[in-house]
Formats: structure tokens, C-alpha cells, sequence
């Protein structure tokens, strides 16, 4: 999935036509994501790509973002508390060549419960900025299969079953 044109001033793409409240409720998975485990790799100011991940209303906020620190990538390490069937990205960038150009996805995307995405390139830029980032999709509660550590015994060991008092009785066949 990429966002794969330049522009100055406001988009007018397809996925910024739709205002409604729906739509919020569409790209509501930000609820959903593990937030302290969530990692940004390349953000000059540490934790600050953790912000750009919220609710719908609030994508406009200019006063939290992500900016890349040595160079235009980003890497985000996005877990969730469930698993996600993914329907659609959102990114607001910069209205700048700071804006990203290509994106890779790093999962399959019908039963996920972690993320990566890579902002490989922007528009010419030295650094990325990124505003909001918006996750639509479905989200199930994860099957946690919880191992059982159980021993066997295939035949009594005595030394594990000490007995107070023994009575040996003897039998003698004639």
C-alpha cells in the first residue's frame, strides 16, 4: 500500500473525502494496539512515534508527531492485544517534501497480531515527519494456547513414594 503522488497544501485524496463519524469508528484500532510494547526505531525524539497513533478526531493535531532522525525511514513495531484482520492505512505527513512516499508492510494481513511498517522513502527530504497514523480493520480477542508441563509415570518409582512402615509378608508355595 503507498500513498504514491506529491502535493503541496491540502489532500484531496480519496481516503480524506470521508469525514463522517463512521470513519472514525473505522480506523478505531488504535485502541487496540499494545502501546508499551509499540516500538519506533530512527525517531529523533524518543517516544514520539507512539503519538501519532490515536483517535480519528484527533488526526489534525500538529503538536505530536514523528520525525525520522538520521535520515528519511521509519520503523514502526506495532503489537496488538488481539489479532487484526487490516482493511486500510491513513497517513498524514508533513505538507512538505518531509511527507512519506513509499511504505512496505511486513505481515499478512487477514489474522495479524503484529505489525511492521516501513517508511522507506519521502519526497526528497533529509528527514520524514508523520502526524497520524490510522489503522482500519477488525479486531478479534487472540486464543492464547497455554502450555501444560506434566509428568508421567510409566511405572511407580519407590524411591518417590516413601512409606512409613513396611510389613513384608512372605507367601511360601509348597
Amino acid at each position: 500500500m503507498s500513498h504514491g503522488h506529491s502535493h503541496g497544501g491540502d489532500c484531496s485524496c480519496s481516503a480524506e473525502r470521508s469525514d463522517g463519524p463512521e470513519r472514525g469508528l473505522e480506523y478505531g484500532l488504535y485502541q487496540k494496539i499494545d502501546l508499551e510494547k509499540l516500538q519506533c526505531l530512527n525517531e529523533s525524539e524518543e517516544g514520539s512515534g507512539k503519538t501519532v497513533f490515536r483517535a480519528w478526531e484527533e488526526r489534525g493535531d500538529r503538536s505530536r508527531f514523528v520525525e525520522s532522525d538520521d535520515d528519511e525511514e521509519l520503523l514502526f513495531n506495532i503489537p496488538f492485544t488481539g489479532n487484526v484482520k487490516l482493511k486500510g492505512i491513513i497517513i498524514i505527513g508533513e505538507d512538505s517534501d518531509a511527507h512519506p512516499s513509499e511504505m512496505r508492510l511486513i505481515s499478512r494481513f487477514s489474522s495479524v497480531s503484529h505489525l511492521s511498517i516501513h517508511i522507506s522513502k519521502n519526497f526528497g527530504a533529509e528527514n520524514t515527519k508523520i502526524f497520524y497514523i490510522g489503522l482500519r480493520g477488525e479486531w478479534t480477542e487472540a486464543h492464547r494456547h497455554e502450555v501444560t508441563i506434566c509428568n508421567y509415570e510409566s511405572a511407580a518409582n519407590p524411591a518417590d513414594h516413601k512409606v512409613t512402615q513396611i510389613n513384608p509378608q512372605s507367601h511360601f508355595i509348597s
